[in-house]
């Protein structure tokens, strides 16, 4: 439940910057199927997470868009001292 809430919550995110809000959905679920770059640095107590670019430009932009509304949560890895940043690789 948990799971799904974050999800809706998210869906809702990019909702915001979507021409087509009823694919927004598809957009989180092809987020989720895409590789990632996890960069711990201990020293700076940070585990960023690098999304990769998905197929369409404008789908960068919205992902952007989502890395920003997440970085404002300043969330904490679980069982550590690390801040989650999300940032799109170029």
């Amino acid at each position: 439940m948990i799971a799904y809430r974050a999800e809706t919550t998210m869906v809702s995110i990019v909702r915001d910057s979507m021409s087509r809000s009823e694919n927004a959905r598809s957009l989180i679920e092809a987020i989720y199927t895409t590789e990632v770059d996890l960069i711990p640095n201990e020293k700076e107590g940070i585990l960023k997470v690098r999304l990769h670019q998905l197929a369409n430009w404008s789908s960068g932009k919205i992902l952007e868009h989502l890395c920003n509304e997440l970085n404002t949560t300043c969330t904490q890895f679980p069982g550590t001292n690390n801040w989650l940043i999300y940032e799109l690789a170029s």
